[in-house]
């Protein structure tokens, strides 16, 4: 049977009009990526989170992105010296508070020679002392500025060399699909690593199946009967080996709820269908 008898022997799959971003799979990864990132605002932020309650596509996109960053961290920031510092050190410097009485001397001109020598030796020292302690404090500053910048550095090269690791280990998720309820609740989150071959199911709803029964994934090619893509386990995530011509032209996929074990592929399901959505590909 072609596509349309396909969608329709599945219902609930995306509406019409929710694919026109989604048919823009470079477009809504940049959305999805800024959106996680936390560089979409405003207005913009509020229509992608509009069209992310609807598309559960856009949604699956979003969980992509924000797994992408969820272990990155920014750089410490450069600490900047307080502006009381100079107060502090002016307050540690000797003062003259009070002035001390001086004993009557007769007025004499070398006296006064004197007493002027005296007044600028008193500046000059109070000058010094001050220089001196800004020198020492400067000093301190700049060597603790380039000690912090220095660790900055080292630890930014290691950041870099870890994130950088941690990008080349990112999966090549070149499929996504967000599998629902007939109520419309997204309940697995599927994706496709053609690299490694391997499928990646996530629970991202509450149901668990009993321990005598199991789920399983079945790929609903545009002609022909349902494909077993294979017997979920119980854990939060599943992963799944499966060629990429298996995936390759599969616009949906479904999980039913099977006996213990599974039931043969050829057959197609025999219990009732729980979950079911679009099969897209990306834009990477």
């Amino acid at each position: 049977m072609g596509s349309n008898s396909c969608v329709a022997a599945w219902p609930g799959l995306p509406d019409p009009y929710t694919m026109n971003i989604v048919n823009n799979p470079s477009l809504l990864d940049q959305l999805a990526a800024g959106y996680a990132l936390g560089t979409l605002r405003g207005g913009a932020r509020r229509r992608f989170e509009s069209l992310a309650r609807q598309s559960a596509t856009v949604r699956a996109s979003a969980l992509i992105w924000q797994g992408r960053f969820a272990s990155m961290t920014e750089l410490q920031a450069i600490e900047v010296p307080s502006p009381n510092v100079w107060k502090r050190i002016e307050n540690l410097l000797p003062t003259s508070s009070s002035p001390v009485a001086q004993p009557t001397v007769p007025a004499s001109p070398v006296l006064d020679q004197l007493r002027r020598a005296l007044g600028l030796w008193r500046g000059a020292a109070l000058a010094g002392g001050l220089a001196s302690a800004a020198a020492v404090w400067v000093g301190v500053n700049l060597s603790h500025q380039v000690s912090h910048q220095e660790g900055q550095i080292a630890q930014g090269e290691q950041d870099k060399a870890r994130l950088l690791a941690q990008l080349q280990a990112t999966p090549a998720i070149e499929y996504v699909a967000v599998l629902s309820d007939g109520k419309a609740d997204a309940s697995m989150l599927v994706t496709f690593d053609p690299k490694t071959q391997r499928l990646t199911l996530r629970r991202v709803g509450d149901y668990q199946e009993a321990d005598d029964k199991s789920l399983q994934l079945w790929a609903l090619p545009p002609s022909g009967g349902p494909q077993s893509l294979g017997v979920l386990g119980h854990d939060k995530v599943i992963r799944l080996a499966a060629a990429e011509g298996q995936v390759r032209e599969v616009p949906a996929l479904a999980i039913s709820l099977e006996p213990r074990g599974g039931v043969p592929g050829e057959g197609g399901p025999t219990g009732p269908v729980l979950f079911k959505g679009a099969l897209l590909r990306t834009g990477s």
